[in-house]
């Protein structure tokens, strides 16, 4: 997934907006969007909302981001969304490997009392200093953590970081980026947070598809269509990376490891770039995949 629009669980009227709009995938939030008193009223929305016929149709990813595993709203969280159309449940402020098995362990049992056949994966979001610090061991925690999603501003503002600093966001991003690429697993940029500043926003997308992230979050429909042009890769890097596949199948036939394309020296890694970049276009061209 390129765009993920955030939705708040309190605001039903908001989900088939994002159903039919051209987000890759929906975020419907139980946790900061929706104030304590109302997030009984938001669970029993989602929950509804999951076992509709829209949603059991649509090809979107749908995710849930729950309360924090240790608030006293989780394992009511839990129960109201953990349905067989959700795609991903996404968990906030995750800060150690033992974080992630407590929550796959409730996870687990609900699955079983909801007859959930399918595994949920996680995303997981690192968003304080402590979570950074052990992001390798949480990536590697359970199988079930598909991806990390970054978190600056409840981590810059814990340490009092200028979010606009561009040279600590950038560290932050390649931090959890090489964490990823370690695990296996995709990374996902978070919000930014001003909805009228496009040309900020334009920037960090750019930064981010740079960086090798999968996709970023939007908090405002405006944002999406960025997102979803700028993580579809231009045409001359398909055009190269075609070229490259091309020159790697001839070179296989000849014996010969490593050549050049484009006066670019190629090896395996090259041509295994190449070949996901292709894999990539094709997935986003194809107006029939979003996930």
């Amino acid at each position: 997934m390129r765009s993920k629009l955030f939705v708040p669980g309190i605001r039903p009227e908001l989900f088939n907006k994002a159903l039919a709009g051209p987000a890759d995938a929906i975020s419907i939030d139980l946790e900061d969007s929706v104030v304590a008193s109302k997030k009984a009223q938001a669970r029993d929305i989602i929950s509804e909302f999951l076992l509709s016929e829209a949603v059991s149709t649509c090809l979107k990813t749908i995710i849930v981001r729950c309360n924090g595993i240790y608030t006293r709203y989780f394992k009511d969280d839990l129960a109201a969304v953990i349905r067989p159309n959700l795609s991903m449940l996404n968990l906030p402020k995750i800060e150690s490997a033992k974080d992630v098995l407590s929550a796959v362990s409730l996870i687990e049992k609900i699955e079983q009392e909801n007859a959930i056949v399918s595994p949920i994966p996680l995303l997981v979001n690192i968003e304080t200093a402590t979570g950074l610090r052990n992001v390798t061991e949480i990536c590697a925690a359970h199988k079930r953590v598909a991806g990390l999603q970054l978190g600056l501003n409840d981590l810059f503002d814990s340490a009092g970081i200028d979010r606009d600093d561009k040279a600590s966001v950038h560290s932050i991003m390649l931090t959890l980026r090489l964490a990823a690429c370690e695990a296996g697993i995709k990374v996902y940029d978070g919000a930014f947070p001003d909805i009228n500043n496009m040309q900020g926003f334009h920037a960090e997308v750019e930064m981010a598809r740079r960086l090798g992230y999968s996709g970023k979050s939007c908090i405002h429909p405006n944002q999406v269509a960025i997102v979803n042009r700028l993580f579809i890769p231009a045409a001359e890097d398909v055009a190269l990376a075609a070229q490259i596949v091309e020159a790697a199948e001839k070179a296989e036939i000849e014996g010969i490891g490593v050549f050049t394309v484009a006066g670019k020296m190629i090896d395996l890694p090259s041509i295994q770039r190449a070949k996901s970049v292709l894999a990539e276009y094709k997935r986003y061209i194809n107006p029939q995949t979003t996930a």
